[in-house]
């Protein structure tokens, strides 16, 4: 998929709605999105009306602090630009940004960025221009991981969740951009396609009516993926309950 192109063709610079919900990675979205925002004549650096907000999980504070910032009224005549970028939104923050989003406000735009909006409150998410740019899946990493002996599994677990960080603006804070919560449900994700794919497309032998046992690595990973949404779950001990269930092939 072109990125670029993808988001392009859903912005109308004569017809920009208030709020956009693009799941898809970060890493390539945003660059985009400040692309679009210097084209509607807004230079996005250096500019208090435009806001960038990339972090790993989004509190209720942030969204307090959203929700305040988003009321004020801009310094230019120009339009207000936010760039939210999170990983995942808690779900006290969801319920205060319901009632934020759901009328325009006036030169105010919002760009919510998601890995995965199925995580989302459907409620939330319908208040928003939705576009998913999702990257294909590449599955070579889930496929190597379900040839591997247990050992080689937790090994390749530990290196898998090591999080993402940086330092923030004035260097006095390391900030995680993305947490090992978050890779591993990417990972599960990858790893449920390809085990559809080897269990039940190239094994038509293998009917759950026949052998209820093929199931047992999806619920897992089923399981797994709702504790991982849970703030306080062992990210490491709920993966590596995943690596035992899984057939090697």
């Amino acid at each position: 998929m072109n990125i670029a192109k993808h988001i392009k063709k859903h912005l109308n610079n004569d017809n920009l709605h208030h709020a956009y919900l693009i799941e898809g990675q970060r890493e390539e979205i945003v660059p985009e999105i400040l692309k679009f925002v210097e084209s509607l004549g807004i230079d996005p650096v250096g500019n208090s009306d435009v806001t960038v907000v990339s972090i790993d999980t989004f509190a209720i504070e942030d969204a307090r602090n959203l929700k305040s910032y988003g009321t004020e009224k801009g310094l230019t005549a120009l339009k207000r630009i936010f760039i939210i970028s999170a990983n995942s939104f808690l779900l006290e923050a969801q319920n205060t940004m319901l009632k934020m989003f759901e009328e325009p406000i006036e030169n105010t735009h919002f760009f919510v960025i998601t890995p995965d909006a199925n995580a989302l409150l459907k409620t939330l998410v319908s208040r928003f221009y939705f576009i998913s740019a999702k990257p294909d899946l590449l599955p070579e990493v889930a496929e190597k991981f379900i040839s591997m002996p247990l050992q080689k599994r937790i090994d390749f677990l530990k290196e898998l969740l090591v999080e993402a960080e940086e330092e923030d603006e004035d260097g006095n804070e390391i900030v995680v951009l993305d947490s090992a919560r978050s890779k591993a449900i990417k990972f599960l994700n990858v790893l449920e396609l390809v085990l559809h794919k080897k269990i039940f497309i190239q094994g038509k032998e293998n009917r759950p009516h026949e052998n209820p046992s093929v199931l047992i690595p999806f619920r897992q990973i089923f399981k797994v993926r709702e504790f991982l949404r849970m703030p306080g779950s062992s990210t490491k001990t709920l993966m590596e309950s995943v690596a035992l269930v899984v057939p090697n092939f």
